[in-house]
């Protein structure tokens, strides 16, 4: 079983956000869970130019640290995303990688994945990020299995609440992943989307080539 951890803070080993997603790691290690971490601030990975490139070939044109990132949260059982709220999202270093995985979207490439998003931030407003993660993961095609926040306004003890919470989420996460866990109502979101992005690749099929074969070769299901 293998665990990515994507730590979107620019803090380094001095980032709060970090702790939290190490958390969780700890908690699927526990479990027997191979895991890896990711610092996507240290990589270089270029803001996506819109050229819809990848919808016909499957293939992104710039060259740089995204596509060696990108093949291990696809080979990947489980991901664990962590940002610190700036301006009520993300960081830019992560949302440029989100951006760049528009053709892992429309072809619902994260099915079958199990997520735990984490957030930090100096107000109580860390649930901004992570209630934005679930639902972006949700599109990706992937199962929420949870998400926990720390405010820095509630001191240490907020944080090492939160760190206990998120090694408690590394641990349940190993378990949907060994069991297939299928949670009723986000199935039900995922239906919707697949569906909604199964038609819209059907709508572009002339030009979106590569998500078109590769609808086909699922049978569209």
């Amino acid at each position: 079983m293998k665990i990515l951890g994507i730590n979107a803070s620019p803090r380094g080993q001095k980032s709060q956000t970090l702790r939290l997603v190490q958390a969780v790691l700890d908690g699927a290690k526990s479990e027997g869970a191979d895991v890896e971490l990711v610092d996507v601030c240290k990589l270089d990975i270029k803001f996506c130019n819109a050229c819809q490139v990848c919808y016909k070939t499957g293939e992104c044109v710039r060259k740089d640290d995204f596509q060696g990132l990108y093949q291990k949260i696809l080979a990947a059982d489980g991901l664990v995303i962590g940002a610190p709220n700036y301006l009520h999202t993300v960081t830019a270093q992560l949302k440029t990688l989100l951006d760049r995985m528009s053709d892992a979207i429309h072809c619902q490439l994260l099915t079958g994945k199990y997520t735990v998003n984490v957030a930090t931030a100096g107000s109580p407003r860390h649930d901004q990020v992570t209630e934005y993660l679930n639902g972006v993961m949700l599109m990706f095609g992937s199962f929420v299995t949870g998400s926990v926040g720390a405010s820095m306004s509630q001191g240490p003890k907020g944080m090492e609440d939160a760190e206990k919470r998120a090694f408690e989420l590394g641990i349940a996460m190993t378990g949907d992943i060994k069991n297939k866990r299928d949670y009723i109502e986000q199935r039900e979101m995922l239906q919707e989307n697949r569906e909604y992005f199964m038609a819209l690749v059907k709508r572009n099929k002339a030009e979106w080539e590569h998500e078109y074969e590769y609808w086909n070769k699922i049978n569209w299901t």
